[in-house]
């Protein structure tokens, strides 16, 4: 298991600490599942913007008629 060291703002330490007091977690228990959500978050985005870019590439595109569709749908939705 790596080690990392970082700092934090005095706010984020004290909220930090509550949560961790409040939970009866340790504080790098949580600050390891803040980290493992961010990257889950981020990659998961990363992803799926490849691979919207290798669909333009190949120019697999909405038609007219299915953007008028989704628009008339939306449209409906709002009111």
């Amino acid at each position: 298991m790596g080690m990392m060291s970082l700092r934090l703002p005095d706010e984020l330490t004290r909220q930090l600490d509550a949560l961790a007091a409040a939970t009866g977690r340790t504080k790098s228990f949580l600050a390891g599942q803040a980290i493992r959500d961010y990257i889950d978050r981020e990659a998961w985005q990363i992803a799926e913007i490849q691979q919207a870019i290798s669909e333009a590439d190949a120019g697999d595109f909405a038609s007219d008629d299915e953007v008028n569709a989704i628009s008339a749908k939306w449209k409906r939705n709002a009111g």
